[in-house]
């Protein structure tokens, strides 16, 4: 969302200003709990129309509009599956991200390489949440994790398997109106694996995008001009050199554990709050003597003055709860998608639940309210939505757990204490809860067996995405070239 859709405007009033500060008076009476929820097959990423009251959803193969304004009784209005089944490579698949420009709704994918789906954004007119209507679809040559959108521009993540870029086009026409990557700010990062560099993540507000490059870190680029952008800053990015010397072990054991991991980035309302939400896991290592070590760990979001973006000042990290099972096959409780809004920070655990924090001074985040049912929700993303009666609602969207269906909740905005909260191991143990030893500090040999190919985040699947990205552009375009 842009700037726009922080500010939530009604008859000229900033609502948002003046509920947030009776809710930061204090906890509210009762367990905190969701106030509803409906089921959604592939439920992904969520975004807010500017009231509030409609939520958007990928939803893997297509996308789902629901009211929200009954919050106890979310609905779902409009299903759409199956796009684009009349084209060559039809139908569109692997859809995890959506974004929203005014009535304007984007859905990007496929999000990781997948040959026999079609790559590229689909234009969808929203004004009639209830009535979608598909107006366009501008193809690309690249699979789409995440985007953008705002004032016409869609600002895309575009892994082609060597410069790893985002691209702008213009949402009306296609037109491609330029282009970023850490490889033409500096070379050196052309040496640099493309498994760990890839652009995994965009953010935009007042024309400065925050770009996540996981172990390359966020980059603070000016994108006003789009065809001319240029670097403001960058955080966490790392040394070219270092990552360019790391053995293929050691590239697989750095891109799931930290440091680096940069998976999201999101700015409050003042475009100075950096958040960073870190994507990580534990994984087992031998060591020269045939010892095992589980290192890394699951992340957290950390928070970032970012009013000089020249020169950014760590204010503070929001840690991830506990996992009993670190791992990529174990209980994932790392930091995933969130949102600023009026003070507050709302994030996403995954299996590790939802979390509301006060970050009105970011220096020390005072956590609120805690929600997680580890068996049954495993949430991808959360997001304010608008003012109701005396708080606000709050939304989450959750991938679901084994045989559980994927589902969007719906949250109250206000402090509170969940009753009979379900625990998440606390007690480190050598089979349970990863050290914070990183990948650098040893030469290591992963036994971790678990699928790269499966993890939808990128944290593991970075590798084969930028390698994969690689071999499925020569094919398209060779294919094209037929043509």
């Amino acid at each position: 969302m842009d700037r726009r859709q922080f500010l939530r405007v009604t008859g000229g009033t900033l609502l948002a200003g003046a509920v947030g500060t009776s809710r930061r008076a204090g906890a509210h009476p009762g367990p905190f709990e969701p106030l509803g929820s409906v089921d959604i097959d592939g439920a992904k990423e969520v975004v807010l129309s500017a009231d509030g009251k409609t939520a958007f959803v990928a939803a893997t193969s297509g996308y789902v509009t629901v009211d929200v304004s009954s919050p106890d009784r979310p609905r779902i209005l409009a299903e759409r599956r199956g796009l684009l089944s009349d084209h060559d490579d039809g139908p569109f698949r692997n859809i995890y991200d959506v974004k929203l420009d005014g009535e304007t709704l984007l859905a990007v994918g496929p999000a990781n390489p997948l040959p026999g789906s079609p790559a590229g954004v689909l234009v969808v007119d929203v004004s009639d949440p209830a009535a979608p209507v598909e107006q366009t679809f501008h193809e690309t040559d690249y699979p789409i994790h995440n985007c953008f959108a705002a004032d016409g521009r869609a600002y895309l993540t575009a892994n082609d398997g060597d410069e790893n870029p985002v691209v702008v086009l213009d949402v009306e026409t296609g037109d491609e109106l330029g282009r970023w990557s850490v490889v033409s700010a500096d070379e050196r990062w052309a040496d640099v694996p493309t498994r760990v560099r890839a652009v995994h993540d965009v953010w935009v507000q007042d024309g400065v995008a925050a770009i996540s490059l996981w172990d390359a870190g966020t980059w603070l680029v000016d994108v006003s001009d789009p065809g001319d952008p240029s670097v403001l800053g960058s955080v966490g990015a790392g040394d070219p050199a270092e990552l360019t010397s790391l053995s293929a072990d050691q590239q697989r054991t750095t891109g799931r554990t930290p440091p680096g991991n940069h998976h999201s980035a999101a700015t409050d309302e003042s475009g100075d709050l950096l958040g960073i939400g870190i994507e990580s896991w534990g994984i087992e290592v031998t060591r020269d003597d045939e010892t095992t070590e589980l290192v890394g760990g699951p992340s957290g979001v950390e928070l970032w003055d970012i009013s000089n973006p020249a020169s950014p000042t760590r204010l503070s990290t929001i840690d991830p709860p506990p996992s009993p099972a670190p791992t990529i096959g174990g209980v994932w409780t790392t930091a995933h998608n969130f949102d600023f809004h009026d003070g507050f920070l709302y994030s996403s655990w995954y299996r590790g639940g939802v979390k509301r924090h006060d970050v009105s001074d970011p220096s020390n985040p005072v956590e609120l309210s805690w929600w997680r049912d580890p068996e049954r929700a495993s949430f991808w993303a959360a997001q304010y939505a608008y003012p109701f009666a005396d708080e606000g609602v709050f939304v989450a969207s959750s991938w679901g757990v084994d045989d559980v269906s994927p589902a969007l909740y719906t949250f109250p905005d206000h402090a509170g204490e969940q009753r009979d909260s379900p625990a998440l191991d606390t007690e480190a143990t050598p089979d349970s809860t990863a050290t914070q030893t990183t990948a650098r500090e040893t030469e290591t040999t992963t036994t971790d067996t678990a699928s790269r190919a499966d993890v939808p985040g990128f944290g593991i699947g970075v590798g084969a995405a930028a390698f994969g990205a690689a071999g499925w552009l020569y094919r398209r375009r060779a294919r094209q070239q037929r043509e």
